[in-house]
């Protein structure tokens, strides 16, 4: 029982490390991948591969970052509870769990199809590189989003072994929804960027034109959202769960307040949440129920 107990605390900490819940940021995109690229609901077996190949490479990302984010989070008040200033997880060991789970990507991705295992580690180095762009570029958020975009367009090439111009148009509105609200998340770490040589939009050009960057990157979100309706033959489903979407967005830019951190992870994390959700289930909807 105690062996049970310990086990269980153990895996609650990989799991609060990698932020597990967070998969619904990109999950929802590449299960959208996925259907379309399939014309229905794909087999059983790329269903089960593609999941476990998405979750392989998004906890060894995200633990990746940890390890290399260590001494910065250490030293922010903001982030000096998280579990590696306080020594509830070792580096040594983090980076045996990046390990396995890039290991776990990349069979994933072997038992899917050609394209994606060769293209296994070219993800790998995209999505661990993400954590050094903050050292030398505000453009970081914009490649923050650019590898979750590799959701998406990783799926499609799950379900068919071909490259597209439907998942791209998917991985950029991923990408632009990202980096918009990881720029509104990193505005409560102005001063302290600015004073540990780390780069962000709102340390570089403000809060204020930080936050304008974040609302004009979701507009454009909203436009290619928008452009999917006739390139995918969408109807009033979709357009109803984009019509949603779009008033929690501008519901996330109008709650925004730096020094309520309360308030800031609704704007940044949970209202986003919903907003994945929203356009998967109306994506679906309106694929299976009016199609």
């Amino acid at each position: 029982m105690e062996h049970a107990r310990k086990l269980t605390h153990r895996i609650k900490l990989y799991g609060e490390l990698v932020m597990f819940s967070h998969t619904l940021f990109s999950l929802p995109f590449a299960i959208i991948a996925m259907v379309w690229a399939a014309e229905g609901w794909p087999s059983g077996r790329v269903m089960l591969w593609g999941l476990i190949a998405l979750i392989g490479a998004r906890n060894g990302a995200n633990a990746f970052n940890r390890v290399v984010d260590r001494v910065f989070d250490e030293k922010n008040p903001r982030t000096a509870h998280r579990h590696l200033p306080r020594r509830l997880l070792e580096s040594k060991e983090v980076l045996l769990f990046v390990v396995v789970n890039y290991g776990i990507f990349i069979f994933a991705a072997a038992m899917l199809n050609m394209l994606c295992f060769i293209l296994s580690p070219v993800a790998i180095f995209l999505i661990s590189s993400y954590s050094y762009t903050k050292r030398f570029t505000y453009l970081s958020h914009l490649y923050l989003g650019f590898t979750i975009a590799s959701a998406p367009i990783g799926a499609w090439f799950a379900v068919t072994g071909q490259f597209a111009f439907t998942p791209f148009i998917l991985g950029t509105i991923v990408m632009l929804w990202i980096a918009g609200f990881d720029i509104i998340y990193g505005s409560q770490d102005i001063e302290f960027d600015k004073n540990h040589g780390l780069w962000s939009i709102p340390s570089v050009f403000g809060l204020k034109n930080g936050l304008r960057i974040a609302a004009g990157l979701h507009f454009i979100m909203v436009l290619l959202l928008i452009a999917l309706i006739p390139i995918r033959d969408l109807s009033w489903f979709y357009i109803a769960g984009i019509g949603i979407a779009t008033i929690l967005l501008l519901t996330e830019h109008k709650i925004i307040k730096p020094s309520n951190r309360k308030r800031m992870n609704v704007a940044s994390y949970n209202l986003n949440q919903v907003i994945s959700m929203v356009i998967l289930f109306s994506t679906l909807a309106d694929y299976f129920l009016l199609s």
